[in-house]
This record gives structure tokens, C-alpha cells and sequence, in this order.
């Protein structure tokens, strides 16, 4: 019983040691390590590792990205970014947090984006339900952006709403 717990608990990881060229875009999270090279378009979900001998040339979005290779091209983190000492990158980030370990290389301009909320998320974190936060976004009571079909909340505007409005 052990060993099935063990499996399914067990991280989803692939490791690219070869030359590639094109675009790589997963929609189940992945633990992706790049050991070689690779140019074109990386899109994960989960956490991507460029190592020390990585060398990616491509446009970047994933959620944790960690380098410590050579990277050149934009990159936006949705979560975390990190520069390991051996990183090397030129390029723009987008990222809600960044962590440059002494030694690491960064040539570009950084943006620090708030974290963004759909709607079931900031029900949970206001505890809320659905329909209240669709209601309060609809009537423009809440700072909220439309993005197609659904709404995006940045967690900063409503942290500041929701302290505006406890004051009243």
C-alpha cells in the first residue's frame, strides 16, 4: 500500500538534454529541466529549470521558472522567478516575485505584476460565493478587469478595496 501512495504522490519530470527547435507548451503541470539547448516558444505549467548548461533562446511563460544557465528572450512568470548565480539573461521579466542570487547576470527591464484572481479564487480568499463576487464585478463595485469571458482581480486592489471598505 506503501509503494501505490508513493507512485501517485510521485512529481511529473522531464529533462531535455538534446538540441530543440519550436514551440513546447504543456497544460498538465510538469517539472521541465532544460540541460541543453533550446530555441523557440516554451509555454509550462509547474516549475521550469534551466541548468547550468542549459542555453534557451525563446519567449517564456510558465509559473516557477528557476535559471542557472544562459537565457535569452522575455519571460513572464505567473508565479516566481529566480536567477541562480550562473544565470545569465537578457531579456524583459514579468513576474510577481523575483529572487536575483548574487552572481547572476540580468540585462532588461522587470515588471512586478500582483498576483491575478479568477473569480473561484477570490471567492475562496474573501469568502465569499461566485455569484456575490460576479454581481460586485458586474456593477463595477470591485476593481476587477474583464479578460474575455471571465474577470481578473489583482490581489493588491483587493486588499486595498476590501480595507477601504471596512472603514465605511
Amino acid at each position: 500500500m506503501a509503494f501505490r501512495d508513493k507512485k501517485e504522490t510521485e512529481e511529473k519530470l522531464i529533462e531535455i538534454t538534446a538540441n530543440m527547435h519550436g514551440t513546447l507548451s504543456f497544460k498538465d503541470p510538469v517539472n521541465l529541466r532544460i540541460s541543453g539547448k533550446f530555441e523557440g516558444t516554451l509555454e509550462t505549467r509547474g516549475t521550469l529549470t534551466i541548468s547550468e548548461t542549459g542555453s534557451v533562446e525563446a519567449h517564456i511563460s510558465g509559473e516557477n521558472i528557476v535559471i542557472a544557465g544562459r537565457v535569452k528572450g522575455d519571460l513572464v512568470a505567473k508565479r516566481m522567478l529566480v536567477l541562480m548565480p550562473t544565470a545569465v539573461l537578457s531579456g524583459n521579466i514579468t513576474t510577481p516575485k523575483l529572487n536575483i542570487v548574487e552572481g547572476a547576470v540580468f540585462q532588461g527591464k522587470c515588471q512586478m505584476l500582483d498576483e491575478l484572481l479568477d473569480v473561484d479564487s477570490l471567492a475562496k480568499y474573501l469568502e465569499l460565493d461566485i455569484t456575490a463576487i460576479t454581481e460586485l464585478a458586474n456593477s463595477g463595485k470591485i476593481p476587477a478587469s474583464r479578460n474575455g469571458n471571465s474577470w481578473r482581480f489583482e490581489r493588491s486592489k483587493i486588499d486595498a478595496w476590501a480595507a477601504s471598505e471596512r472603514v465605511k
